[in-house]
């Protein structure tokens, strides 16, 4: 039976996910799978930006990076995607990666070695999405 579920949560996804994850360990290895996090904190020490990732075979995906318009051209975002290669050499990592669109961060990521290896187009409609890595080892 094929269910399509309206309001998918946390359970749906483990029991989706649980069997890929055998599968691929199966195939390659198991891995370790590490959550990161660097934080940009105010002065009353409310979170208000930083930089969320997963650390998996090796790779340190940054699946978020926020610098507070405030923030930004004071080189918060350099700063936190350098400790963030600081943190993926100390797992032993091989390199980063990431996506952005095309209205985002490109640019940024390219000054910072970053390359771009895969492209989705109007993702959303009349924008791209762009997939960057760059090797540290």
């Amino acid at each position: 039976m094929i269910e399509v579920v309206a309001a998918p949560g946390d359970l749906e996804r483990d029991a989706i996910l649980a069997p890929l994850v055998a599968f691929n360990d199966a195939a390659v290895g198991p891995t370790e799978r590490h959550p990161i996090a660097i934080l940009i904190r105010a002065d009353d020490g409310a979170i208000v930006g930083g930089l969320w990732g997963m650390v998996s075979y090796r790779w340190l995906f940054v699946q978020y990076l926020v610098v507070p318009a405030s923030m930004r051209g004071h080189g918060h975002g350099s700063a936190l995607m350098l400790a963030a290669e600081c943190e993926a050499k100390r797992l032993d990592c091989v390199g980063l990666w990431l996506d952005t669109f095309s209205f985002q961060a490109r640019g940024f990521y390219e000054k910072l070695g970053y390359g771009c290896f895969g492209r989705i187009d109007d993702y959303p409609p009349g924008e791209a999405r762009f997939f960057l890595s760059k090797r540290i080892s």
